[in-house]
């Protein structure tokens, strides 16, 4: 049976589809931003109801799993020669703890800035921000537990062959050496690729490890400061010696901490948010006038 598709604005007839290439045609159209933001809402609904203490285990699994990145990325570092072309292969390293955590589901602070949020935007009362201030405390505390303790077993045990330690070293001293300012806005930059990650693989079926792959190695390779992955290489320092707590809590993790959860709310949660509710207005307005 033959569907008539009717003309279109501009005065001209679409093609006439049967059953079976209609659904094929919608089978090929992109998914909606309605379909994503709802998606990702129902993920950030489960997740605010999840019990404090769920939370906290998943959250330290995050912070330990992430502590992979800086392995991943010292692995590379240890057995490449010193070129100009190195951190181009050193940075696939830092993928795998985001890898670790993501495919895992596993709890991370910066995917918790889009997915905890969009309920909040979608449900604007006391009780949902008390909700999303609980989430974030739990596993933003039990990240950087996680990660506190996978930086003294890099530093303080002899978990790690010598080279790959000098290497750890090496890098912490890289992730370390940035303004107060600087580590603010890289944070937002990576605060807002990171909860993008969550935005896309909402979208699609497949690709789901190449999307994360491109994205984390993007933020690696331009030096971008995140809350957990960062600390565990800086908190690295603090463990051997090379740093003090105070001046790693100050000089990186805070400002990181600041610019992550404006990237991931601001630019992520709150601008994918308006879209959805701007064109929900706009269909709305479309089907009370008419010819709108």
């Amino acid at each position: 049976m033959l569907i008539g598709q009717g003309d279109d604005d501009a005065g001209i007839a679409a093609p006439e589809l049967t059953e079976k290439q209609e659904q094929e045609a919608q089978d090929r159209t992109s998914v909606s931003a309605v379909v994503v933001h709802e998606a990702i809402r129902h993920d950030g609904e489960e997740e605010l109801n999840r019990p404090s203490s769920a939370l906290a285990w998943s959250g330290l699994a995050a912070g330990l799993s992430m502590g992979f990145s800086l392995v991943g990325e010292a692995l590379f570092r240890a057995h490449l020669p010193d070129r100009p072309w190195r951190p181009l292969l050193v940075n696939l390293g830092y993928s795998l703890g985001y890898l670790i955590v993501i495919i895992g589901r596993q709890q991370l602070f910066t995917e918790n800035t889009l997915t905890a949020i969009i309920p909040l935007l979608a449900r604007r009362n006391l009780t949902t921000l008390a909700q999303v201030a609980r989430l974030w405390a739990v596993v933003l505390v039990a990240n950087l537990a996680g990660a506190h303790l996978f930086a003294w077993v890099a530093g303080d045990t002899p978990m790690f062959r010598p080279e790959v330690r000098a290497a750890m070293l090496s890098l912490g001293k890289d992730a370390a050496a940035v303004t107060f300012g600087a580590a603010i806005l890289r944070g937002i930059f990576a605060g807002w690729l990171i909860a993008m990650v969550v935005w896309m693989l909402a979208a699609i079926d497949t690709g789901r490890v190449a999307v994360i792959v491109i994205i984390t190695y993007v933020v690696g390779l331009a030096g971008l400061t995140h809350i957990i992955a960062g600390s565990v290489s800086v908190l690295f320092l603090v463990m051997v010696g090379a740093k003090s707590w105070g001046a790693a809590a100050w000089g990186y993790m805070l400002p990181t901490l600041i610019g992550n959860s404006i990237g991931g709310v601001s630019l992520t949660a709150a601008l994918n948010h308006a879209q959805v509710v701007a064109g929900m207005a706009g269909k709305r307005k479309s089907q009370l006038v008419p010819g709108a």
